[in-house]
């Protein structure tokens, strides 16, 4: 009898099961599309290795390094030649100023800890800090924008799995801090 009794339970927590769509699926389809847009390409920092710059592993999806003090920006000449990158590939400089890769590790203090889902999909579809805020600065891909409300809630879910990484990442500099 008691058994009888189990089933009712059972029955409701597959129900449960089949309305949320498999979190480890959604996840993992994050984790695909972090990987394939290119994200770590920016926001993880370049180091040197024994066969040139790679990634550092102890910072994936940090940003550009707190404690990296950037020297002035060199004089960049006029005509077609308008960017200048880090070693780092963590800032990069231009007509619209300085800016730095943020911080994508859900760090409460210095990340994505503190966001919610809603706050990473609307920065990515409005081009806005906190989908609200300052313009998001080159290098980032205004393209990212036009990915599907699934798709960006997927690699929130993934950014969300990830070790925190305190980083304070700086504020960009105006074109004048050139």
């Amino acid at each position: 009898m008691k058994p009888l009794l189990l089933l009712p339970l059972l029955g409701a927590a597959l129900a449960a099961q089949a309305a949320d769509p498999a979190p480890r699926d959604r996840i993992e389809r994050g984790r695909y599309l972090v990987t394939t847009s290119g994200c770590a390409d920016c926001h993880t920092p370049l180091k040197m290795g024994p066969r040139g710059p790679e990634p550092d592993a102890a910072r994936t999806l940090a940003g550009h390094p707190e404690g990296l003090v950037m020297p002035p920006v060199p004089a960049l000449p006029a005509g077609p030649w308008q960017v200048v990158s880090s070693a780092t590939n963590t800032a990069w400089a231009g007509p619209w100023g300085v800016s730095f890769t943020a911080n994508l590790t859900p760090d409460r203090e210095t990340g994505l800890g503190l966001w919610s889902e809603q706050d990473f999909v609307l920065t990515l579809r409005e081009g806005r800090h906190v989908g609200r805020g300052r313009p998001l600065l080159p290098p980032m891909p205004p393209a990212y924008g036009q990915m599907t409300d699934a798709d960006l809630k997927a690699m929130y879910a993934y950014l969300q799995t990830l070790p925190p990484i305190r980083n304070r990442v700086p504020a960009p500099l105006p074109p004048a801090a050139r």
